[in-house]
């Protein structure tokens, strides 16, 4: 089994101007992507826009990647959470068949769950692929920070390999690396990578990385090397590139500064849409600069 480690790009999904999945863009967008020096992709996840496709599109998408990506990077993993169980499993099923490495998923988040229904809905995911199971902990999608007990109980799922870890509470992502040492913990703030990486995450998952994933390569290796100068440096330029394009928003920013790095990838799905002009006009200057050059594949 490949080890699941590392720098994975939160691949984002290849769109038609008509918004409907276009497979020869998703082949774009992986070819940039594993031209980086990052580890793996992530398919399929809040970066792809899944929450607003279909199963169908995505078990697509599942097989463009796989097949466009095979033998350039380490590691594939798909993510696979869907509102409706049934879903999740067909597309954990699918990427069982096709190779991947891992599976992914957010917890149900279309209700309020109780703790029992998302154990339940995790451990059928896990038991359809026979895959390792990345949970997710996002609040900011979930509308709920997930409490260190219950959280305590969700690792200790069969199959459930590590968590994704996108809060900037880096307090309880501490605490739970403290409790679960043999689990893997993938850290997905980008602007705060370098604070996890210090305290020892397996990896990161993040959106930026479609753009410059050899960035937080460069950081997690200043790390490594104890250089907290150079990792400072680094960070403070993934910060100034997540700062402008919070401002358009993040999809249809990463979005637009793929396409200055030369991929044709297409607009973000409706409703999404950049936002202001003239802060799609700072997103667009500062790219220009000669600041990020360095990082493009």
């Amino acid at each position: 089994m490949a080890s699941l480690e590392g720098v994975h790009v939160a691949l984002l999904t290849g769109f038609a101007d008509d918004g409907a999945f276009s497979a020869e863009r998703q082949a774009r967008i992986v070819d940039y992507a594993v031209r980086q020096k990052v580890d793996g992709l992530y398919v399929g996840g809040s970066s792809g826009e899944a929450a607003i496709m279909q199963a169908g599109e995505l078990s697509e998408q599942q097989e463009v990647v796989m097949e466009r990506a095979r033998g350039k990077v380490r590691t594939l993993i798909a993510h696979v959470g869907q509102p409706a169980l049934k879903d999740s499993i067909r597309l954990a099923e699918r990427a069982a068949e096709l190779g991947y490495d891992a599976i992914s998923a957010l917890p149900p988040h279309a209700f309020a769950y109780r703790l029992e229904d998302v154990k339940s809905y995790y451990a059928e995911i896990a038991k359809a692929s026979g895959l390792p199971l990345i949970i997710y902990e996002v609040p900011h999608r979930t509308g709920r920070a997930t409490p260190l007990a219950h959280m305590d109980e969700v690792l200790q799922i069969e199959g459930v390999a590590g968590l994704k870890y996108t809060s900037p509470d880096l307090y309880l992502l501490s605490r739970l690396q403290k409790r679960f040492p043999q689990k893997l913990f993938f850290f997905g703030v980008d602007e705060m990578f370098a604070a996890a990486a210090a305290l020892g995450v397996n990896g990161g998952i993040g959106t930026t990385y479609n753009v410059v994933g050899s960035l937080y390569t460069a950081i997690a290796e200043a790390v490594v090397r104890g250089d907290l100068e150079r990792m400072r440096t680094l960070q403070r330029i993934s910060q100034d590139l997540v700062e402008r394009i919070i401002a358009v928003g993040v999809i249809p920013g990463t979005k637009r500064l793929l396409q200055l790095a030369g991929v044709d990838c297409g607009p973000a799905r409706a409703p999404l849409s950049l936002g202001p002009a003239d802060q799609v006009d700072a997103l667009e200057s500062w790219f220009a600069t000669e600041a990020i050059d360095e990082w493009l594949a």
